[in-house]
């Protein structure tokens, strides 16, 4: 399950994430869509790697990185044709600003999206398309634990987004899902659920989208888990255990029942859905040979053989006729909902959610200003990568800190140092803004390494403030700690369970020590992200974490 990504002026659903180039020569690591995670590089954000020249036989494509499933295919695929596939992840809306802009010209010779839909709403972006042709196809749908189901007395076969609204709205129903503007998941669900409750019948307006406001700010208040990736919310939904259902891609969620043991019950809405075709689309930049390439690796992927590899492994539907779907499939059909009619309405759409629908965000930013982050410039690329995430006076959705946000800065060395928390205020966001910039220039490297000591300020920080919020800790270190792990673990432990749920995401940068990190992750149900790959890398861990805030 892939990090999958968005939007705001071309840029967002995963500018500078889980960008690592897959060589689907041989065979790869992970074939599970829950293993498929850890396939798409976390290491490699922002260390600015490119595809390599067009080489005959190898057909370079930017691809959304859910697809990492489809590695066996892939495989199956270069015995029978000879076509190996070059495969560079990146996010719906961040692949669109590359092919508009021009710069996947004659870098990529196609993509592989989950949709193309986003793209065609940017003239520039849609004349640099040459053929389209849908592969396979996965609605977005709703899975539900049993004991909710059967709480909620629902007919899978019956239920409709404004039956899930009205029990969200009830406070009879918890959800997670994806961050729309770093998640082709998350921006699927948002449509899904803007264009079921708003009773849209052509394509999705700011008419439609205005008259659904009231019931959106209801649904989104029920959603307690977000996420960048399907992968890591996967895993935190499992972990959690108070969570009723995720909303997702039905083949997401079916491979979760499969590999990680789950028993959802996939319900996708009566009302309609949004799916997802996932187009292999050549580009027109593409030389000859690559798009003779792209001809006949399409061909085999839409053949007999491969529908019925596709849909067994991935839980995708086939587009082939007389493939039948794989088990737990549900052939009966479902209206297809509308997008939005225009890239206004999208990113419109998508800045509500930012500012507004979504809960709020409560974020500690524990900082290691020790001695060490001297060394190489460090402390200055930390300042820069916090500068930033407070983006400028134009920024779209994706983009800054959101309205409503709490931001607090906990620099520390020997000891936490300063707490300095500012809120960005809707309508009126630059004081702010200007703080945490201010802020961030000011930090200065002095002093030891106090990591859990200062974790442990962080988790009694969140617990004196706004419940209803979205709580995490970033931590940024660049070396090993100097107190005890075992007394923040006793500190841990002994925390309120809703508190416990306050995942820390951990950086590693510098000389900062892996097996500690991962450590502190595993405890607090967060995750690590790597930063040491360049002089970038920091700034792309940090715009990365964005998506599980």
């Amino acid at each position: 399950m892939g990090q999958e990504q968005g939007l705001g002026q071309g840029r967002g659903l995963g500018r500078g994430r889980g960008r690592g180039r897959l060589k689907l020569l041989v065979g790869l690591v992970c074939v599970s869509l829950v293993g498929a995670a850890g396939c798409t590089s976390d290491e490699s954000a922002g260390s600015g790697k490119t595809a390599s020249a067009y080489k005959d036989g190898t057909l370079r494509v930017l691809a959304s990185s859910e697809l990492s499933d489809m590695e066996p295919v892939l495989k199956a695929a270069k015995k029978a044709t000879g076509i190996s596939v070059e495969l560079t992840w990146s996010g719906t809306l961040d692949a669109a600003e590359e092919v508009a802009s021009g710069k996947a010209d004659g870098k990529y010779d196609a993509i592989w999206l989950s949709s193309n839909d986003y793209l065609r709403l940017r003239p520039e972006a849609a004349v640099k398309i040459g053929s389209e042709t849908p592969v396979m196809s996965s609605p977005v749908a709703l899975g539900v634990r049993p004991d909710a189901l059967a709480r909620l007395g629902w007919k899978p076969e019956e239920v409709t987004w404004s039956a899930v609204h009205e029990a969200v709205a009830a406070g009879r129903l918890t959800y997670g899902m994806t961050d729309p503007v770093r998640s082709n998941s998350g921006f699927s669900a948002l449509v899904s659920v803007a264009s079921g409750l708003s009773g849209a019948q052509a394509a999705l307006s700011d008419a439609d989208v205005k008259t659904a406001q009231p019931k959106l700010k209801q649904f989104f208040a029920g959603q307690k888990l977000t996420s960048g990736s399907s992968g890591w919310l996967a895993t935190a939904y499992a972990k959690r255990g108070d969570v009723d259902a995720l909303v997702n891609y039905e083949s997401v969620l079916l491979a979760m029942n499969r590999d990680a043991k789950t028993d959802l019950t996939v319900v996708r809405p009566r009302d309609g859905v949004v799916t997802a075709p996932y187009p292999l689309t050549l580009l027109t930049s593409a030389p000859a040979g690559a798009r003779e390439s792209g001809r006949s690796l399409t061909d085999w992927l839409r053949g007999t053989e491969a529908q019925k590899l596709i849909t067994e492994r991935t839980f995708r539907r086939p587009v082939a006729a007389g493939v039948a779907p794989a088990g737990g499939l549900n052939p009966e059909k479902r209206r297809e909902l509308p997008f939005p009619g225009s890239r206004q309405v999208a990113d419109g759409l998508l800045a509500s959610y930012e500012n507004e629908l979504r809960r709020p965000s409560r974020t500690v930013y524990v900082l290691d200003t020790s001695g060490s982050m001297a060394e190489g410039n460090r402390i200055g690329r930390l300042r820069d990568a916090l500068t930033e995430l407070t983006g400028t006076g134009n920024s779209g959705p994706g983009q800054r800190f959101r309205d409503r946000e709490e931001v607090t800065l906990l620099p520390f060395g020997d000891k936490v140092k300063q707490v300095l928390t500012h809120v960005v205020e809707p309508g009126n966001p630059g004081p702010a803004l200007d703080g945490i910039r201010k802020d961030a220039g000011a930090l200065r490297p002095e002093g030891g390494t106090a990591v859990y000591a200062s974790l442990r300020a962080a988790y009694e920080h969140l617990g004196k403030g706004n419940a209803d919020a979205f709580t995490s800790i970033v931590l940024m270190t660049d070396g090993q700690s100097g107190d005890k792990a075992k007394d923040f673990e006793s500190f841990h432990a002994a925390l309120p369970e809703a508190q416990r749920h306050t995942p820390v995401f951990a950086v590693l940068f510098g000389d900062s020590d892996r097996k500690e990190l991962t450590r502190i992750t595993e405890v607090t149900g967060g995750r690590l992200f790597d930063a040491t790959g360049g002089n970038n890398s920091l700034r792309g861990a940090f715009e990365e974490i964005r998506g599980y805030q």
